[in-house]
Order: structure tokens, then sequence, then C-alpha cells
């Protein structure tokens, strides 16, 4: 797996003291993303809809609001 670019601002540009720890989006070679976000796996699992379900190698992490907004702009449409 490769990072391509980075999907959205950066940390920095929104706001953290550190620009270094904040979720983040990103694009990979393979056209996939990876997504850095707090781990909510144990608070939401028996939250996700009857429709869902997440592999026991899979987690749910969450990203804030700000992140995925700004990140809108930079994503395909395919």
């Amino acid at each position: 797996m490769k990072i391509v670019r980075r999907i959205g601002a950066s940390p920095r540009e929104r706001g953290s003291a550190s620009g270094q720890t904040c979720p983040d989006i990103f694009e990979l070679a393979d056209g996939n993303f990876a997504v850095i976000g707090t781990d909510a796996t144990d608070k939401l699992d028996a939250e996700l809809p009857s429709d869902a379900a997440r592999a026991d190698y899979e987690r749910i992490v969450v990203i804030t609001r700000d992140t995925l907004v700004r990140a809108r702009a930079d994503i395909p449409e395919a």
C-alpha cells in the first residue's frame, strides 16, 4: 500500500496546535482511502444498523465533521 495524497486540509490548516495528531484522510495508490481517526468500535458496534456489520479485523473510527467537510472537494466523483 502507498499513500498518494492527502484528501482535504492538513491538521495544521484545520487548527491543530501541533499540526500532527488529528484526524486525516488519505487516498491510496489503489484508489482506496485510509482514515486516521479515534477508535470508537467498542462504543458504536452495538449501534450499527441491522444491515451493517464489520469483520473482526475492521474498526469503527470517528473523524471530525470539519475533516470530512474540508475533504469533500478533493474526493473524486468516480
